[in-house]
């Protein structure tokens, strides 16, 4: 799961992550403990939407009306979290009735959709998620854009952000055109050993008690990982993509019955970012089977024939393919 939420810190596009598992395994912890590891982002001026200064061509209105933008500032990466019981308007953004009962003024008040672009949306439980807001998800995913017409508004504005959704399976399965929106998707399991389960425990409590004392003890770790994701970022335009790596995707995909094509774009972006992580030059055909099953997984077809799980059926597929 960590290794996946990194990918997606060094390319957005990977797409988003799904991580489904037991309770209490720290899926929650691990997303939101993110935020302190990515490096800080350049926003325009005071804008609402976090829009950067860099791209000019992907500015809101606002910033557009205010002409070429001079001025930038440093601020976190947003790490946003959606509970399951807000409302459209929560979301996506309403008429600011504080505004509108005061002074009679109509204006927009930006939802969780603009506070998390060009950052991450982290939905807990996502598989209870209500439909409309799934729809909503869903519109905005594939446009990148949030437009929000209603009480006499019409607003629109960037909503680009990796969505990270966790769950338990028992508790229901996801919508396939959800499913088909991450790029990536994790299984987490309790661990088994008892100096692992130990260790979780000892650090846990030493947070509890000392919350301060135990981030400065682990600054320095934060601080490495910090600038290995930069680095990766600057160093992921130059990766080379050979046709091999390529033809291995395909072949994998094909083996597996994956449909549409976003299983070989999935491997691709995943593959590069690995590549850029792990400070190689070029993708491999090693890079693309060691983040296959996390591309893979959820994409995979249902065979009542095959009572095998989905990590099982791409392992063996990269085995008949010579690729492990």
């Amino acid at each position: 799961m960590k290794r996946a939420l990194m990918l997606a810190a060094v390319d957005p596009t990977i797409g988003g992550i799904l991580v489904f598992g037991d309770r209490g395994t720290g899926k929650s912890t691990a997303v939101r403990g993110l935020a302190r590891l990515l490096p800080p982002m350049m926003v325009a001026g005071d804008c609402r939407y976090n829009c950067d200064p860099a791209e000019p061509a992907k500015l809101c209105s606002a910033c557009r009306a205010e002409g070429p933008v001079r001025r930038g500032r440093k601020v976190p990466v947003p790490v946003v979290d959606l509970p399951l019981s807000a409302t459209e308007d929560r979301v996506a953004g309403a008429l600011d009735l504080e505004k509108a009962l005061a002074r009679g003024e109509k204006a927009f008040e930006p939802g969780l959709l603009a506070a998390a672009h060009r950052g991450f949306l982290y939905i807990d439980e996502v598989n209870l998620l209500e439909d409309h807001l799934v729809d909503l998800l869903l519109d905005v995913a594939a446009s990148g854009v949030n437009l929000v017409e209603r009480d006499g508004l019409s607003v629109r504005h960037p909503a680009r952000f990796v969505l990270v959704g966790s769950g338990n399976p028992e508790e229901g399965e996801l919508r396939p055109q959800l499913l088909d929106r991450f790029g990536l998707s994790v299984e987490v399991t309790s661990p088994k050993e008892i100096a692992e389960r130990i260790e979780v425990i000892r650090r846990r409590d030493r947070f509890d008690r000392d919350p301060d004392g135990f981030s400065r003890d682990w600054e320095k770790e934060d601080a490495k990982l910090r600038a290995r994701i930069a680095a990766a970022r600057r160093r992921i335009g130059a990766i080379e993509t050979p046709d091999s790596a390529l033809e291995c995707a395909t072949r994998l995909c094909l083996a597996l019955g994956v449909d549409g094509l976003r299983g070989e774009l999935s491997l691709l972006r995943a593959a590069r970012a690995a590549a850029a992580l792990d400070g190689a030059r070029t993708i491999t055909e090693a890079t693309v089977a060691q983040v296959a099953p996390s591309a893979l997984r959820h994409r995979l077809r249902r065979d009542p024939l095959d009572e095998a799980g989905s990590t099982v059926r791409i392992e063996r597929a990269l085995a008949e393919l010579g690729l492990q």
